[in-house]
């Protein structure tokens, strides 16, 4: 919560609030979890003034730590081919980012839990569409070699990419994404958006 007010000073009011109902019992930590109407939905719902960028950067800040270990032990019970959506298979959550690893392959991340999964290049982790005609992809200035816009022009989401084998060096999924706001500018005003919200979002509209 210190950490979002730093951010976004404006939020300062509405953390009071959040603050006020978790210790009067009106939430609790499945308020943060993933929800038919998106990540910590019931905390929008609740809190007056609630935007999905602040309720999902308070989640994502509160809940990782735990989640992370309390999945550590059955992470490498998921096989490659055991999961076929593009939601995350441990904490439900929305895929957040992309890599592409040194095999080929595409591993999509989750940043309320930090899992990963193996998904289809070739098929859209929000709509599942394979139509080749609605994946594009977006392509950031030269020097950005090795990171893409991965977007789907069917139901307008994207997600970030990051070719691996091209920048060996890179740092984990939740640091290249928050690292690069720039790639987001670039998919939002190219008219797509994303279910996680984006990091920039948080102190500028976009």
């Amino acid at each position: 919560m210190e950490s979002l007010a730093v951010i976004k000073h404006d939020a300062v009011p509405w953390l009071r609030l959040v603050a006020e109902a978790w210790d009067h019992g009106a939430i609790a930590p499945a308020a943060l979890f993933p929800a038919p109407g998106g990540v910590a939905a019931q905390i929008v719902e609740t809190i007056a003034g609630s935007s999905t960028e602040m309720a999902v950067f308070l989640a994502c800040g509160s809940l990782r730590p735990a989640l992370e270990a309390y999945f550590a032990e059955v992470r490498s019970n998921l096989g490659p081919h055991d999961w076929a959506l593009g939601v995350c298979p441990f904490c439900g959550a929305p895929a957040a980012f992309s890599d592409v690893l040194e095999d080929g392959r595409r591993r999509l991340a989750c940043h309320l839990c930090g899992g990963g999964w193996f998904f289809p290049r070739t098929k859209c982790p929000f709509c599942a569409s394979e139509r080749s005609q609605d994946l594009l992809r977006l392509e950031p200035e030269s020097q950005d070699q090795g990171y893409l816009i991965i977007a789907c022009g069917g139901c307008r989401g994207y997600l970030k990419e990051l070719d691996r084998r091209v920048r060996w060096n890179g740092q984990s999924a939740l640091v290249e994404d928050w690292g690069s706001p720039h790639l987001d500018l670039i998919a939002h005003r190219a008219g797509y958006r994303r279910p996680v919200p984006v990091l920039i979002g948080l102190s500028q509209p976009i």
